[in-house]
């Protein structure tokens, strides 16, 4: 089960989203132990995406994990 405000990363790509397997992203709603809404943020602040994911596109991150930075080029419109 997810909490809110956890670190999640996603177990695979989103393009449409222009996100990618492990993108780290925020729990900012848990519907119930099947789906959650995380928020994906740009180092500007700007959300790049707010989806409602299934728990099987998403998993916990581990203590010793880092977490690292790429770019994704212009913010989606």
């Amino acid at each position: 089960m997810f909490e809110e405000l956890e670190l999640v990363a996603l177990k695979t790509d989103l393009p449409d989203h222009g996100l990618r397997k492990g993108d780290v992203g925020t729990v900012v709603m848990v519907f119930d132990a099947d789906n959650v809404e995380v928020e994906f943020v740009e180092a500007s602040g700007d959300t790049r995406a707010l989806l409602t994911l299934s728990s099987r596109d998403v998993r916990k991150l581990a203590p010793d994990e880092m977490l690292s930075a790429r770019s994704v080029g212009s913010p989606l419109q």
